[in-house]
């Protein structure tokens, strides 16, 4: 008969160490931080959240001006799309046109007698085909021989016309996979944003708020009237464009807008020039180069001021060291010093 054991006790100790691990692995396992380490990330001071939100606030940005610029190619690319078709519709009239003066001239011909191979082949379903033998143009007279010609070289004009629209179609698809890619960064980044905000009370989100408005009303306040830093724009176009700038304080930031009554922040600087009767590209990275640049001591309201190193950001010079911009979401557009952000350059476009 075999032995029987007496089974061995566990400790206390050991299976609460044991335990205490067990949820210590599971902590680490589901504790995401801001930065996607694996620990859960200290209590964060509204400070902290400030300047967290602010550099999300950024990344949205540059990908929104990512995003605005393949919108534009985007919008050339349908519009070029359409020539294409149009041009195409276009050349078909004509095509049927020149078909049809091959069908009378084979009409007068089958009624003397006799319908030319040439003639017969064209007015086929694939006339393409029998363009492709010489002999059969060789056969025909001079006349029919130029009117076959003709056929053959607007047949071919309208397939290079399809193909370039089919390219540009390709082309059109890989851009709007691009705005989609470019659109889920910025919503995350926004929400991430609006997530962290979420850790303040109601009351630290009022002081951060309020020190935002103290800080754009002071901004604000210290300058001369929107007809006196027109008055100092070098030109009249720069002008209109800083009295618009100043009509639209107040303005609700929204990605990818342009006016009339939301802006991004080349959103604001295109709308403003715009309406001063200048054309501006779309993104902050191919305004900075619309215009003759400028040093900061060179700057008169109306230039374009840009900021980061990734030129993401746009502003509209008013004077006294300050600008309009379209901030973020969190704020709309107002009055800031250019310190505010880390200054990259200016443009004078007017």
């Amino acid at each position: 008969m075999a032995a029987h054991r007496k089974p061995r006790r566990r400790s206390a100790g050991g299976n609460t160490a044991r335990t205490a691990w067990t949820i210590a692995l599971a902590g680490a396992a589901t504790a995401t931080g801001f930065d996607g380490t694996g620990h859960a990330e200290p209590q964060l001071t509204p400070a902290q959240v400030k300047a967290k939100v602010d550099k999300l606030y950024q990344e949205a940005e540059a990908a929104t001006e990512k995003y605005n610029g393949a919108k534009e190619q985007a919008d050339a690319g349908r519009q070029r799309i359409r020539n294409l078709q149009d041009q195409a519709a276009r050349k078909t009239e004509k095509l049927n046109s020149a078909r049809e003066a091959l069908g009378s001239m084979a009409a007068a011909q089958y009624r003397d007698g006799g319908l030319d191979p040439a003639l017969q082949l064209a007015l086929s379903e694939d006339p393409d085909r029998y363009l492709d033998g010489a002999e059969f143009a060789e056969r025909a007279g001079n006349r029919q021989a130029s009117s076959v010609a003709s056929v053959r070289k607007q047949l071919r004009e309208i397939e290079q016309l399809r193909g370039a629209a089919q390219v540009e179609l390709t082309s059109l698809k890989s851009r709007q996979a691009e705005l989609k890619r470019h659109k889920k960064t910025i919503t995350g980044k926004l929400d991430s944003a609006r997530d962290l905000l979420t850790r303040l009370t109601a009351e630290e989100q009022a002081r951060l708020g309020d020190r935002a408005t103290r800080s754009s009303t002071g901004a604000r306040d210290s300058l001369a009237s929107p007809g006196s830093a027109a008055a100092q724009a070098p030109n009249a176009r720069a002008a209109a464009a800083v009295s618009y700038a100043y009509a639209k304080l107040g303005s609700p930031y929204v990605w990818g807008a342009t006016g009339p009554n939301a802006f991004d922040c080349s959103g604001l600087t295109q709308a403003a020039y715009r309406e001063a009767g200048v054309s501006l590209p779309r993104t902050t990275y191919a305004q900075i180069d619309a215009g003759r640049r400028v040093s900061r001591s060179e700057l008169r309201p109306g230039d374009l001021v840009f900021f980061y190193s990734g030129i993401s950001h746009v502003g509209l010079y008013i004077g006294n060291g300050q600008m309009i911009h379209a901030p973020n979401p969190s704020a709309p557009v107002r009055v800031a010093p250019l310190d505010e952000m880390p200054f990259a350059g200016a443009t004078r476009v007017a």
